[in-house]
């Protein structure tokens, strides 16, 4: 199973986007589903989690209140709607499976992760 990022554009500050994370090759199984960014000269960012078992969702302190992650299991497909975007937003942003670097929630199994190539967000007037 490979996993496809789309989704991401240019957008002005305040503007919003909505990033699909979709399995190919097979269904998009996981105990928990991430998403992740890195922006130029940084390290990986945990962003967003939502576990498969009872959808409880995480996100991290800078992006709480602006980004809902949802899923749809009919289409295999997990989303990130951002809104309020930033200019720090900035970065390449991907999904992976059974990985979560959150304050609020750890989670890794390297057996099972799988990670996408990721999508680029660019915030800027």
């Amino acid at each position: 199973v490979q996993l496809v990022e789309s989704g991401g554009g240019l957008v002005q500050p305040g503007g919003s986007l909505t990033l699909s994370c979709a399995a190919s090759g097979g269904s998009l199984d996981y105990d928990v589903i991430g998403w992740f960014r890195r922006a130029p000269g940084k390290g990986r960012e945990g962003v967003s989690c939502m576990r498969d078992d009872d959808g409880t969702k995480h996100y991290a302190d800078s992006v709480k209140g602006r980004f809902t992650i949802s899923r749809d299991k009919a289409k295999n497909t997990v989303y990130l709607q951002m809104n309020s975007l930033k200019p720090e937003d900035t970065a390449n942003y991907y999904c992976a499976t059974d990985e979560c670097y959150l304050d609020s929630f750890y989670y890794s199994d390297s057996r099972t992760r799988v990670e996408g190539q990721g999508t680029q967000v660019t915030v800027s007037s």
